[in-house]
């Protein structure tokens, strides 16, 4: 899966909260300060292009709906941030964050427990 840009995300962490809407929709949910509709017009036609954003027309206007799922984008970024940074090791990874002090004995401890969890 390709990468986004911040501005990328932006727009399509917008679009996965209301699931389905038109430009001024998707905008609306935008933080301040809010991008030109033109340049989240452009932003979208890109998304289109890369196989994130679908889109239905409806005489003049277009509504938008996400084609790739947060949780499968997030998995894949994540992934992609393992192995571009910690050699592919999530143990490197909870190594640095609590070395950064990021986490602590009680978020170990949670994280095992899910872990566990997760097994059964």
């Amino acid at each position: 899966m390709k990468p986004l840009t911040k501005a990328e995300e932006q727009v399509m962490k917008a679009l996965w909260k209301i699931e389905r809407g038109f430009l001024k929709d998707i905008i609306d949910e935008m933080s301040e300060p809010k991008p030109h509709s033109n340049t989240v017009a452009t932003i979208l036609k890109i998304l289109g292009e890369k196989g994130f954003v679908g889109t239905e027309t409806f005489g003049r206007n277009n509504q938008y709906h996400a084609l790739i799922q947060k949780a499968d984008y997030s998995r894949s970024s994540i992934n992609n941030l393992v192995e571009g940074y910690f050699e592919g090791s999530f143990t490197n990874v909870v190594s640095f964050m609590v070395e950064k002090k990021g986490l602590d004995v009680k978020d170990l401890e949670l994280l095992l427990k899910e872990l566990k969890k997760a097994q059964k």
